[in-house]
């Protein structure tokens, strides 16, 4: 019998032009994996850093625009970026086809901030800034303010 527990499938109704599957995700693993697509013209979250977690990204169709510490990064298929704990970054779509990209957080936890987001548009509720802000708060997410 093996002691690997890999929660189901299952995707969370989402608006139009985006798409969140979680494919791996178990409490007693440290690592989750998810799947997103992410419309054209997707702007993306906010800049911000996470304190413990790796957030690894690997693009399987479109393209990703990544800022890291203020440096920009297209990335096509077949392309991934490694944020360690610490990093500013944030990413979007700026290409005129959607996205769709694995995200690997490790440890595991951050995914359950992408679910409360994605359960929240599948409720007709796109939440404000503030309300983002909050939701994000209970997770390793650090929205870092703009420097203009």
């Amino acid at each position: 019998m093996s002691s690997r527990r890999v929660k189901a499938r299952f995707s969370v109704p989402v608006p139009s032009g985006f798409g969140f599957l979680p494919i791996a995700q178990s409490p007693d693993h440290p690592v989750a994996i998810t799947e997103s697509t992410v419309p054209p013209g997707f702007p993306g979250p906010t800049e911000h850093r996470h304190e413990q977690m790796t957030d690894i990204f690997y693009v399987l169709e479109g393209t990703l625009a990544f800022h890291l510490e203020g440096e920009r990064r297209l990335l096509g298929p077949g392309s991934f970026v490694l944020v360690p704990p610490g990093v500013t970054h944030t990413f979007a779509n700026p290409g005129p086809d959607p996205a769709r990209f694995l995200n690997i957080y490790q440890p595991a936890g951050n995914e359950q901030y992408v679910k409360e987001v994605a359960q929240r548009m599948a409720d007709g509720h796109s939440p404000s800034p503030s309300e983002m802000a909050e939701i994000a708060s209970r997770y390793d997410f650090a929205p870092v303010p703009e420097t203009r």
